[in-house]
């Protein structure tokens, strides 16, 4: 079964124009075309998008994302430069993931302070704590 570049748009929340720049930009290489250049895009394809997809959310540059699909088009001797690569987008996400834990451990503690101020009907029993001005 095949799927036009509208149908595969949909499955995968993004826009054909999205899809046809990542056609531009050489990220698309697997996908058929039809003698009059509309593009066929099998199951596969889409599995294969799923994962640019991912590496995008990472952070990942174009031009690093083309390498990853050069190494497949290569085949097995690119092996471990493809685990390499995952491996590196692996901890970029960590970092990520601990940036945001910081952050939503500032965003509970503001929570939990306009919470008890709105319990209280004032901000006043959050101004001073053990000497030190709390800011709000």
């Amino acid at each position: 079964m095949t799927y036009s570049i509208g149908e595969v748009a949909k499955k995968l929340d993004l826009t054909v124009y999205t899809l046809r720049y990542y056609d531009r930009e050489g990220l698309m290489p697997f996908v058929e075309r039809t003698s009059s250049g509309t593009r066929l895009f099998k199951e596969s394809d889409i599995d294969f998008l799923k994962i640019i997809q991912c590496l995008k959310a990472t952070g990942m540059p174009i031009k690093d994302i083309k390498d990853f699909i050069a190494w497949c088009s290569e085949g097995e001797s690119t092996l471990k430069q493809r685990h390499e690569m995952f491996m590196e987008r692996r901890a970029s996400v960590e970092a990520q993931i601990a940036e945001l834990q910081k952050t939503m451990e500032v965003i509970d503690h503001k929570c939990a302070y306009y919470e008890s101020a709105l319990n209280a009907g004032t901000e006043e029993i959050h101004k001073v704590n053990n000497g030190n001005p709390i800011t709000n």
